[in-house]
């Protein structure tokens, strides 16, 4: 598991900040129901990414966040995830990658910290954003989530690995390799697929029975084109 330690960062009482990444920020909102204060937070996450977020992330951009979102509101849905619950995972969903607007390794730890000064002034309290701290660094690769939301959240992340459009997602996440100088060659990269996803699990039983069989097939194609790629002509 993942080094927790930025948890611990987390302020220990309601010190509702007025600043955000040393900014002007948003007012507080003393009275602001948690409702509301989510409807808020997304508002300001999505504005913020969209526009602050480096164009060389082709995959972890805004648009990966939204997915990721979608993705938790079905399974809200379908496991009828109620009330307080449904909108800690889907605060979890929408502030994961939030550290990629200052770093690009150890991103997770990063948003930890972004999420314990921001979230008090959108009327989460200590435990809630303990918990949501929880499900940002359960994202980290290697996935180790404990809890269920955590597991939910983790599937949620990679869900594209099982679906009809992984291909495209693929390419954008290559591309954003090559952008940041971690890769450059497409045989690497797809050696780099066959382990990563070799090593992956999901971890939830709705991804296990309709993302892992095409997850498995994506990986197959992968192996094939290597092996082409390698065999002397």
């Amino acid at each position: 598991m993942s080094n927790l330690s930025p948890l611990k960062k987390c302020i220990s009482k309601h010190q509702l900040k007025t600043y955000f990444f040393g900014e002007p920020g948003l007012p507080v909102y003393k009275s602001m129901t948690k409702t509301k204060g989510y409807l808020e937070l997304r508002k300001f996450v999505i504005h913020k990414l969209t526009n602050h977020l480096s164009p060389d992330l082709t995959y972890h951009g805004v648009h990966h966040v939204k997915d990721v979102v979608n993705v938790c509101n079905r399974y809200i849905k379908r496991l009828k995830i109620k009330g307080r619950e449904a909108e800690l995972l889907l605060t979890g969903a929408l502030i994961h990658d939030i550290g990629f607007l200052y770093t690009y390794r150890d991103h997770e730890e990063k948003g930890v910290k972004i999420a314990c000064e921001l979230l008090p002034q959108y009327a989460f309290d200590k435990d809630e954003i303990d918990l949501i701290s929880g499900l940002i660094i359960a994202t980290k690769v290697p996935q180790l989530p404990k809890t269920e939301l955590e597991k939910i959240l983790c599937d949620a992340d990679l869900d594209y690995l099982g679906r009809n459009d992984f291909d495209p997602i693929s390419e954008s996440l290559f591309q954003e390799l090559q952008n940041v100088n971690l890769l450059h060659d497409r045989l690497t990269w797809d050696k780099i697929q066959i382990k990563f996803l070799e090593g992956h699990y999901y971890h939830t039983n709705y991804a296990k029975k309709y993302r892992q069989p095409n997850k498995s097939a994506r990986l197959e194609e992968i192996k094939q084109r290597v092996n082409e790629q390698e065999t002397p002509t």
